[in-house]
């Protein structure tokens, strides 16, 4: 007899799996990643497909290219060392002041800014997600689903829907998941536990091969539970995750057994850091960060000081400032995209486009496959008023990187420029496909099909995509809540 309730309880305890997550001194269950007969991998990467779009609908995801990039290089630094990956990866940054992980089916998996912002380096960044990638490995999910041999894989992926609408709104989330949580039955939890400690175990394997400090989870964990002893009221996931000392000795435990090695956090990881600070607009976080990285006294934090203090400068449009800080900086490191992007930013902001062109086309030089110089070339041409140059761009661009929104926005952006209506029309459409809005793509494409009459490719075109579209949207109706 299906138990809806229960399901849905053992979805949430799995899929939110940051380091707060619950565990138990309990053995765990040896499965490893054997077949698993519910659900196939192709079958996962579809879901997390759907699943995907379905956040990039509601969820505050991040777009901003420079914090895709370094998520993903660090995540994919990650993978290179983990065993049994059958899937690919993506990882994503939302934007939430709530400290939460998670990763679903196809692995995509996703860090709220706010655990970020809470790491001490990029050891105990990387310890999570190497947790949240052991997950994906595991097919824990599809293990999940294979111990409820009595539902279907269609009834588990509407009640997922639901987990991730539902992660995509934190603060009602969480009153969510604690009433279903006090519902559910022990079993089902139970074998969480044994979910948990098995991504623990493995989770310290990626990180330590990866050249990362094996002892970066249980410090991470242990500053989470520190951080909020003595508050009123704790952190909302650890009420509904709670973390048993047991959990905490027996990583502690792990590590102990390990030499622990000097490891020193990357510049990325501290621009990024920053950088995730200042678009927060939380003026006391981004003050306590560089208070830090200035009490540091490490040449890669005082880099670090300098860009996050030309970035506070730029958000509050003082031009000059901001300039006299990054030039140096710039100087210093010309192939250094951050810098790049950010003087760029300041030569559109004070009618130097020219300039900002200059510097990007000569960027790309050294750097081709660079999306975010590519994306800000783009952005520059627009600017610029060079909408044939910025057309050619962004059309390699999106074919290269479909499933990039910025790229299709500013497509979309070119050629309302261009008055080019059925070609804005289309390329609205990928973004609403992107984000799992088949109904209103295919309206546009229809509607784009008016303005193409003279076009026989594109109408061509548009009839095709409308077709793959509609199939699309057969396919994944069975996944709807």
């Amino acid at each position: 007899m299906f138990n809806k309730k229960s399901l849905i309880a053992t979805l949430i305890t799995l899929m939110v799996a940051q380091p707060m997550a619950m565990a138990a001194n309990v053995p765990l269950p040896d499965i490893g990643t054997a077949a698993v007969a519910t659900l196939s991998v192709g079958q996962e990467i579809e879901m997390g497909d759907y699943y995907l779009r379905m956040l990039r609908a509601d969820a505050p995801l991040s777009y901003d290219p420079l914090i895709n990039q370094y998520l993903n290089q660090l995540g994919h630094k990650l993978v290179e060392k983990a065993d049994s990956v059958q899937t690919p990866f993506n990882f994503f940054v939302m934007r939430s002041r709530v400290v939460n992980a998670f990763a679903f089916f196809g692995g995509n998996v996703v860090i709220h800014s706010q655990l970020v912002l809470l790491t001490d380096n990029e050891s105990q960044l990387a310890s999570v997600m190497s947790h949240e990638i052991s997950h994906v490995t595991q097919r824990h999910l599809a293990r999940m689903m294979e111990s409820q041999k009595n539902n279907s894989p269609y009834i588990w992926g509407a009640a997922l829907g639901s987990i991730l609408l539902a992660l995509a709104n934190p603060q009602a989330g969480m009153a969510a998941f604690t009433s279903t949580l006090a519902g559910s039955q022990q079993s089902a939890i139970s074998f969480t536990q044994g979910n948990e400690q098995e991504a623990d175990r493995i989770g310290m394997n990626i990180l330590t091969k990866a050249g990362f400090d094996p002892y970066a989870f249980a410090d991470f964990l242990e500053k989470l539970s520190d951080d909020s002893r003595f508050s009123t009221k704790p952190p909302e996931m650890l009420l509904t995750h709670p973390l048993p000392t047991n959990r905490l000795a027996d990583i502690r435990n792990r590590a102990n057994q390990l030499k622990r090695p000097t490891v020193t956090s990357s510049l990325d990881y501290y621009l990024a850091k920053i950088r995730l600070a200042v678009f927060s607009k939380n003026q006391n976080t981004t003050q306590l960060i560089l208070n830090n990285y200035r009490q540091s006294h490490q040449p890669v934090t005082q880099i670090a000081l300098d860009y996050g203090q030309a970035l506070v400068a730029y958000h509050q449009h003082h031009y000059a400032q901001a300039e006299k800080i990054l030039t140096p900086l710039l100087s210093s490191y010309p192939n250094n995209v951050w810098f790049i992007d950010l003087m760029t930013d300041l030569d559109l902001k004070t009618n130097h486009t020219a300039k900002a062109i200059t510097r990007l086309q000569q960027a790309l030089k050294n750097n081709p496959n660079s999306q975010v110089l590519q994306l800000n070339l783009a952005n520059a041409y627009l600017e610029n008023n060079d909408l044939s140059q910025a057309a050619t761009l962004l059309h390699r661009y999106t074919h290269q990187n479909s499933n990039d929104i910025n790229g299709w926005e500013l497509l979309g952006t070119t050629y309302s420029k261009q008055r080019l209506r059925g070609e804005e029309m289309m390329a609205r459409a990928e973004i609403s496909a992107l984000q799992g809005q088949f109904q209103q793509a295919i309206r546009l494409l229809t509607n784009a099909k008016s303005y193409l009459q003279n076009n026989k490719t594109l109408s061509a075109r548009s009839n095709a995509r409308i077709t793959q579209l509609e199939q699309l949207q057969k396919r994944y109706a069975q996944y709807k809540h």
